[in-house]
């Protein structure tokens, strides 16, 4: 199926803890898109049993991860369905340089511009507070945060009195480690969009609302980029 020209592209970038998943369906609706997530996507295809979904499973039972391209295929077959007619809206990929580069060899292939790459920037300190610092109840499973959320009852869950404890995961060193790893990996992709002039970097520090009227101003107009080869 062909897809029409004014359909483009945006792309939603930011580490763990920087508010993607509280902005994306927000944003996905101020641009009249869907939201597409390649972690949804794989798990749409394993789910169906289709021929992505089989060729990704194969890697899965391996150990390995599925390759960049494959999930770029899921993503474009994903921007052939109807709803996604006007565009959609990338949460959270590309994740490395060589995604970055496996996208957009697929996008300029379909004729498709990448609209806008916005990166929500929050700073270390805030990323690794709001990623640390989670205890969770072995009983009913409820989660609480020690700064954002605190159990009335602490240590004991406020909801059935059970002892709670902190997964190994949530210790501010492992939240650390993590997040060192994300800007080690995606920084590249930053300076790459960067490159490209079409990057926007939005401050994510803020209040819900403030980040929002930001990521609306970043996208909203935007004009397309005009193509390499027209403007030489």
């Amino acid at each position: 199926m062909e897809l029409p020209q004014h359909h483009d592209v945006v792309l939603l970038l930011g580490a763990p803890g920087a508010g993607k998943g509280t902005q994306a369906r927000f944003l996905a609706e101020t641009l009249g898109v869907p939201h597409v997530a390649s972690g949804d996507l794989l798990r749409e295809h394993r789910n169906r049993g289709d021929e992505l979904g089989k060729a990704a499973q194969v890697y899965m039972d391996r150990g390995d991860l599925v390759p960049d391209t494959l999930v770029v295929d899921m993503i474009m077959h994903r921007l052939n369905e109807p709803d996604a007619a006007d565009g959609a809206l990338l949460d959270g990929f590309p994740r490395t340089i060589g995604q970055a580069h496996a996208l957009d060899a697929a996008l300029v292939e379909r004729g498709l511009p990448i609209r806008r790459a916005v990166y929500l920037e929050v700073s270390r300190g805030t990323l690794t507070d709001r990623l640390s610092g989670r205890w969770t109840c072995p009983s009913c499973q409820s989660t609480y945060h020690d700064r954002f959320s605190p159990s009335p009852a602490a240590p004991l869950c406020g909801r059935c009195g059970g002892v709670l404890y902190q997964r190994e995961d949530d210790r501010r060193e492992a939240v650390e480690n993590r997040i060192n790893v994300y800007l080690r990996d995606t920084t590249p992709v930053i300076d790459h969009y960067d490159r490209l002039g079409v990057l926007a970097r939005v401050n994510g520090d803020g209040e819900i609302e403030q980040v929002r009227d930001a990521l609306r101003l970043a996208v909203d107009p935007v004009p397309v980029p005009v193509p390499a080869h027209v403007a030489a």
